[in-house]
């Protein structure tokens, strides 16, 4: 930080850190059917929601995010789940969730927790980091009803690979992209709007785009439940 500061001057880097997320291989192109998909949910079919971290799928779950997601495929870290939705045998959507941010204003003005209850409840909420309508695919209402679907499932999912619950889901919006209508459709609120710094910020002045936040309490209590401090 004072490097970048101007205040001290580092030596030249001798040796470039072997990280293996940096190194790590890109995802291959997915070789799947790419016939449009279109018509009404019903004409849709059934649709199968299938967590595959740690799966045999999980590989194509990442190959049609790096390749068909404006924002390509980055490894998580720490805890998440991805989800690839099929119908009619063939994958048409993708949802990644992992831990939450741990600073986030308008979420935590939202929830009204103490930095001491945000610390020890912050692992109950989960963060809704892509979300994928496969481009062949156009369906009206489709992604509100994955949201929906979503939101009823993901808890005892999480629970039982993380051995714990989820009371409340959140994302982020670009809203030079996006509005945002198929989450304000299937009933998540808008929060307010980030600082546009970064968690890593030493400037204190906006260095990407604001995002707008937007929650989705999954349960009853949710409020009560995060705002417990603990002895």
């Amino acid at each position: 930080m004072l490097h970048r500061a101007g205040e001290i001057e580092l030596p030249a880097v001798r040796q470039t850190s072997l990280n293996p997320f940096v190194r790590r291989e890109r995802p291959q192109p997915p070789l799947i059917d790419q016939t449009p998909v279109s018509g009404s949910l019903g004409q849709l079919g059934p649709i199968e929601l299938t967590q595959v971290r740690r799966t045999a799928q999980e590989p194509l779950f990442n190959s049609l995010i790096e390749h068909h997601h404006y924002l390509g495929y980055e490894q998580p870290v720490g805890e998440h789940l991805k989800y690839l939705v099929w119908a009619q045998n063939r994958p048409i959507a993708c949802l990644a969730w992992s831990s939450a941010p741990r600073h986030l204003g308008s979420r935590d003005l939202y929830i009204g927790w103490s930095s001491q209850a945000r610390r020890r409840n912050i692992r109950f909420i989960a963060y809704n980091t892509r979300f994928l309508i496969l481009p062949w695919v156009t369906v009206p209402h489709l992604a509100s009803h994955l949201l929906g679907r979503m939101a009823r499932l993901l808890s005892q999912d999480w629970e039982r690979i993380y051995r714990h619950p989820i009371y409340f889901l959140e994302t982020f919006v670009d809203p030079e992209r996006f509005r945002g209508t198929c989450y304000r459709a299937a009933n998540w609120v808008m929060l307010g709007r980030t600082t546009g710094r970064g968690k890593d910020d030493h400037t204190n002045r906006p260095n990407r785009s604001i995002k707008e936040v937007l929650g989705l309490p999954v349960h009853r209590r949710f409020r009560e439940l995060l705002q417990e401090a603990g002895a």
